[in-house]
């Protein structure tokens, strides 16, 4: 596979508006989007229909149309739980393939239903706007950024969205220190200031479990739960990445891929770091030594995923850095 071209990133945050034609285009086509994906009409309902003709102010909008890409979206559900928006027994059945939990949809909607008795239901991103350009850095963990210098264009990006460990003391100067949010599941927990919001990704009932007892047994006597942002994927999402977007491949989508998609309905331009191998064609960690060469995705189908991440920058729909 032939590099690909590093583009110069554009952050500029008041760029000119499009003309009233591309708006009336927009309309017409993506009637079908709209009809298929109600949560968008919700969350975006100002910003995919603004006055002024235009989706954001970007040079280039995410959900300016696309067939390709809005075949996929098409078919989002609300990517984030709430105490309006549960899951049904089928997705439920779906996602409990994957953490092999013999507990029942019942007890499930129990353990929820505590979740939002603890937590403010509110989601926190800034919704699209005509005068708004939301630029996304999307930072993976692959040992491609060591070397890569890519701290600073990082960090110039209005937000920045890391995953599991993804220290960034000590590797500033490759990776940034600016968070925003930070994506984690019980396993790959780590302690979060008081600015970055975490987005949690349940994988199983006993995640859920976990969020309950962290917060009320230990992280309530350092900050009050009515000022803690903590935003659950909805298992929903998931198995739509998965089946949308992979066609059931692999057992269930990689956390950063989950991330990648998420990042497409929060941003208007995004950019992605540190997905994929190495040069050298090694799967690892920017902040681990190199142990094991044989080192692959596991479950996920990584290398189906790659193509994603690759075909979405050949569109011109993402910028992709790979670091060598």
């Amino acid at each position: 596979m032939d590099q690909i071209p590093i583009q110069e990133y554009q952050g500029a945050k008041m760029l000119p508006r499009k003309p009233l034609v591309f708006f009336v285009l927009l309309c017409v086509t993506t009637i079908g989007v709209f009809s298929r994906a109600s949560w968008i009409l919700t969350v975006y309902q100002d910003s995919f229909f603004p006055q002024n003709g235009s989706v954001c102010a970007c040079n280039k909008c995410l959900m300016e149309y696309d067939q390709w890409l809005s075949e996929r979206t098409k078919e989002s559900p609300e990517p984030f739980l709430s105490p309006t928006n549960n899951i049904s027994e089928d997705t439920f059945n779906w996602w409990k393939r994957i953490q092999y939990d013999r507990r029942n949809f019942a007890f499930y909607n129990k353990i929820v239903d505590k979740v939002f008795q603890i937590f403010p239901t509110k989601v926190n991103f800034t919704r699209s706007s005509p005068d708004l350009c939301r630029t996304c850095a999307v930072v993976g963990n692959s040992g491609n950024l060591n070397g890569s210098h890519y701290g600073p264009l990082i960090d110039f990006h209005d937000i920045v969205i890391r995953i599991n460990r993804a220290p960034t003391k000590g590797f500033e100067r490759d990776v940034g220190n600016k968070t925003t949010y930070h994506v984690m599941y019980p396993h790959s927990y780590r302690n979060l200031d008081n600015t970055t919001h975490l987005l949690f990704f349940p994988f199983k009932i006993y995640d859920l479990q976990w969020l309950i007892r962290f917060f009320t047994q230990r992280y309530v006597r350092v900050v009050k739960l009515d000022k803690i942002i903590v935003m659950i994927l909805s298992p929903a999402f998931m198995k739509y990445v998965h089946q949308v977007w992979l066609k059931q491949k692999g057992r269930y989508p990689s956390t950063g891929f989950i991330t990648l998609v998420l990042s497409l309905h929060m941003c208007d331009e995004v950019s992605v770091f540190g997905f994929g191998a190495d040069k050298n064609g090694n799967w690892n960690h920017y902040y681990e030594p190199l142990r094991n060469k044989r080192l692959r995705t596991g479950q996920h189908p990584g290398k189906l995923e790659y193509q994603f991440i690759v075909k979405l920058h050949e569109q011109q729909k993402i910028n992709f850095f790979r670091g060598w």
